[in-house]
């Protein structure tokens, strides 16, 4: 992950436990990655912050977040 442009704007807020790095626009407010505590060394991106030909290029997995503990181990193995 690499951040082209506007770091100066971004916003960061953690609650919980304090792993997880929300990372917030401080002008519209948008969410465009965060780092999760899951995966505290890895980043998620908001697809819907993609060009639209890289987020039609990706193929979506389902994910139970309702029981987020049990089935985070189903998507360790897919990250590289």
């Amino acid at each position: 992950f690499e951040l082209l442009r506007g770091e100066a704007v971004l916003r960061e807020y953690r609650f919980g436990t304090g792993v997880a790095r929300h990372t917030f626009c401080g002008i519209c407010g948008v969410q465009p990655f965060y780092t999760p505590r899951s995966h505290p060394d890895r980043v998620d991106v908001n697809v819907r912050c993609l060009a639209p030909e890289v987020a039609d290029s990706l193929r979506v997995a389902p994910f139970d977040g309702e029981r987020w503990e049990e089935n985070v181990a189903s998507i360790t193995g897919r990250l590289t």
